[in-house]
């Protein structure tokens, strides 16, 4: 597959477009078969499945939003074709606070796999050298004789280093000062403290050259930062839990590739209508090989912009600037900052949970914002308020305020899932 997107990627937009609408018909014809929700969006749009086999018969299929995938009871598909089995389970939260679940499938786990290979050959990144990566699947501090998944499959490598994500900034740069990697994986809010911090003590980071940014808006500031404190070029790619890889920063100009070989990517305006180029839309997206979930024209939550053709000769699609929210760092009481894990993944095993917001406006106090689907008990607010505090690492003072439909957005028009409003 690596080798086939060496070839589609320098394919023209039309011999790509052509290409997309035919495999668009092999997931249409199965989820129709195989999800009821999907034969009924159908219905209901008067629709059939060869209406939508062109870029403007797909705009005539009504988008999917968060809440309607959030409520759908008989959503997955009832049967796989064979060589996509088996499928696994995912759930986030998105850019909006909504929990979502989807199935994705093995065929999934290769697209993945394939276009972070082609991130890496993208940026000539030297596999040979040192890997640090801060996540939140991270429980300790762990070093590896290689990279893992998917570079190790194909190539060797050199080691890496895994960092929690709730590490407490300064014990970050440290391990990172002691592991000198080649390049960094990290969520741009966190690679702002990092930088801060370094400015700020006048630490250096010898031997980092590549920057991987991943799960937040990237901010032009945070370029320009980063660029005047670290002899290191920042790398960028858009992706969700639901979708996999939706685009990655060209290597050779300032564009964003849409991984077209998977996806059909939409930016529509207020009514639904295509964006012209560099007006600010919402992302709808259609997965062209998931047959476990018709993610078909779904609206993730994320705003962004759709760029020109690159000048760098590939055909796939261009996004100019991706828009969304950054996660603050939430303050700790003894003035430690890190990301905040909420464990919103567990939500709604304990309540019927449909929005979240957390507002901390107070060194040990925070304000639980929620939707829910009827009103929660006294146990259900214990239980909510202990897997919160337990998750978040300290026993916050939680105050629950309710909301009857929706959490308002700010005063920017974005959604934040954790606001930290103290200094």
């Amino acid at each position: 597959m690596l080798r086939q997107l060496d070839d589609t990627q320098w394919m023209t937009p039309e011999s790509l477009t052509a290409l997309q609408f035919h495999q668009l018909d092999r997931v249409l014809a199965h989820c129709e078969k195989y999800s009821p929700q999907f034969q009924r969006r159908l219905e209901r749009a008067k629709l059939k499945r060869d209406d939508l086999l062109s870029p403007e018969g797909l705009r005539r299929l009504p988008v999917l939003r968060r809440r309607e995938l959030q409520s759908a009871t008989d959503l997955f598909c009832s049967e796989l074709p064979a060589g996509h089995l088996p499928f696994f389970v995912t759930q986030t939260s998105g850019s909006t606070g909504e929990p979502v679940v989807v199935r994705r499938t093995v065929i999934s786990q290769l697209d993945w796999s394939s276009m972070m290979l082609r991130e890496h050959l993208w940026h000539r990144r030297d596999f040979l050298k040192p890997l640090c990566a801060i996540r939140a699947n991270i429980a300790a501090p762990t070093r590896r004789e290689n990279w893992g998944q998917p570079v190790s499959l194909l190539f060797e490598t050199g080691p890496s280093l895994g960092i929690p994500i709730t590490t407490d900034i300064e014990d970050q740069i440290a391990l990172i000062r002691g592991f000198e990697p080649d390049n960094l994986l990290v969520y741009p809010s966190n690679l702002r403290a990092i930088a801060r911090t370094c400015a700020e003590r006048g630490i250096s980071l010898p031997g980092l050259r590549h920057i991987r940014t991943i799960g937040e808006t990237l901010s032009l500031q945070l370029r320009e930062e980063v660029k005047e404190i670290f002899d290191a070029r920042i790398e960028d790619c858009y992706s969700s839990q639901e979708i996999g890889c939706i685009a990655c920063e060209c290597p050779d100009a300032s564009l964003y590739h849409v991984m077209a070989e998977t996806l059909i990517v939409e930016i529509l305006d207020a009514d639904d209508a295509p964006c012209r180029e560099g007006q600010v839309g919402r992302v709808v997206v259609s997965d062209l090989h998931n047959f476990a979930t018709p993610l078909i024209r779904y609206d993730i939550g994320d705003y962004a912009a759709p760029g020109p053709i690159c000048s760098c000769g590939r055909g796939l699609p261009t996004l100019k600037r991706i828009y969304g929210r950054e996660r603050n760092l939430i303050l700790m009481p003894d003035g430690t900052r890190h990301w905040p894990l909420v464990g919103f993944d567990r939500f709604r095993e304990i309540a019927p949970v449909i929005q979240y917001q957390l507002i901390q406006d107070g060194r040990e106090a925070i304000e639980l914002r929620l939707v829910t689907r009827r009103a929660l008990s006294a146990v259900e607010e214990r239980d909510l308020t202990a897997h919160i505090q337990a998750s978040l690492g300290f026993a916050f003072a939680l105050r629950f305020t309710y909301f009857d439909r929706e959490i308002p957005a700010g005063p920017t028009g974005k959604f934040d899932e954790f606001v930290c409003a103290v200094n």
